[in-house]
């Protein structure tokens, strides 16, 4: 399977492996791959702490072709270095309805209360008007006070279109410290979840100023049956067992990507079910509603620190929709779905669905990473 994009010899990459030892913060340089842990021990220290340029030293791990990582579903006990999340201590955050399309789609979740039979009938009826409007206002203007006002007015108004066009961003905390799953392991849905899909999404890294250094992918996997009984329902929708998934590596910032590759990369969602069902989207960053950069100035403000540093979600830039079983009833995962997140410029995150309960459970913490450490002598 493929994990970076044709350029990345080009590239400076950041992420992490888990070896013989634990978990191993890696550079990947003019193809070489780098243990950095002797010079920092976490994914975190490094971006906050080491100079992230050419000069960074680490020990050599050979070229990174030549190293296989296989998928947790194909991994037999004598694999080598495994792909892990390519993030640590830093804190996981997600944006919400940063899009039209997805903004949408949050108030016919919340109009069919969970019922994704009832969603198409409301899609008819809001797409357009909704849909339409919220894409040619600036969030926070003049333009999206009037809009609210009309849409109020005509009994069309949501929460969901508050943080979509009002001044303040919906930020919430997607997962744990050290919870999020890497390429190739699986992702969690409930199984008592009858309506729920992957959220394609670019997530940004930054330091712990809030300065923005690097970029990856991540599926931001949401219960939709859930939210849509309730916002309140919030957190039960998304954090899960393995229901965060980021990688494969952050692509560090350099002469050869920046915010504003960002800021026009096209995201490709495929999806392979066991039962033969295909899908295939794409969206262009283009269509967010709010700046990369304003919504990470959002986020690490006067009113919040991060002291770790934090990785950023996005928000996703559609939702699928697309019958899988009987007409009207639109898209839901089904166990053994592979789903591949792609862009040009970071590569593909791949992840097989399956239960919460029946993926491998998250269990190597915050403590037990600083045991794991301390017992290399990497901690000073």
């Amino acid at each position: 399977m493929r994990l970076l994009p044709e350029d990345w010899r080009e590239g400076l990459w950041l992420g992490r492996v888990w070896t013989t030892q634990g978990p191993t913060p890696v550079l990947l340089r003019d193809g070489m791959m780098l243990d950095v842990s002797a010079i920092a021990p976490t994914v975190s220290s490094f971006i906050n702490q080491v100079e992230r340029t050419t000069d960074a030293t680490g020990s050599v791990l050979g070229p990174f072709d030549e190293h296989c990582f296989a998928p947790a579903w194909e991994r037999g006990a004598d694999a080598g270095l495994r792909l892990l999340a390519p993030v640590d201590l830093q804190v996981i955050k997600a944006s919400g309805v940063t899009f039209a399309a997805s903004a949408v789609e949050r108030v016919i979740e919340e109009r069919a209360r969970g019922d994704p039979a009832a969603a198409q009938e409301i899609r008819a009826a809001l797409g357009a008007r909704v849909g339409g409007d919220i894409r040619n206002v600036r969030p926070g203007s003049q333009a999206a006070a009037r809009l609210k006002s009309a849409l109020i007015g005509e009994g069309l108004w949501s929460q969901y279109l508050e943080v979509a066009i009002g001044p303040d961003a919906e930020i919430f905390t997607k997962a744990p410290v050290l919870s999020a799953v890497g390429w190739g392991d699986h992702v969690g849905i409930r199984s008592d979840s009858l309506w729920n899909n992957p959220e394609p999404e670019i997530v940004l890294v930054c330091d712990h100023q809030g300065r923005i250094v690097g970029a990856t992918l991540g599926n931001d996997v949401n219960l939709r049956d859930f939210e849509g009984r309730s916002a309140l329902l919030l957190g039960v929708a998304k954090d899960n067992n393995a229901s965060c998934a980021i990688g494969p590596f952050i692509r560090l910032f350099d002469q050869t990507f920046s915010l504003d590759n960002v800021r026009e990369a096209v995201i490709t969602l495929a999806i392979e079910g066991a039962d033969g069902f295909t899908l295939r989207s794409e969206g262009d960053m283009r269509a967010i509603s709010r700046d990369p950069a304003d919504v990470a100035a959002q986020t690490l403000c006067r009113h919040h620190a991060y002291p770790d540093g934090f990785v950023l979600f996005l928000g996703t830039m559609f939702a699928p929709v697309t019958d899988r079983g009987a007409a009207g009833q639109g898209f839901t995962h089904r166990l053994g779905d592979l789903v591949t997140i792609s862009s040009p410029k970071l590569g593909a995150l791949t992840n097989k669905v399956a239960h919460c309960d029946k993926t491998e459970m998250w269990s190597f913490g915050v403590f037990e990473l600083m045991t794991n450490l301390a017992r290399r002598g990497l901690l000073s």
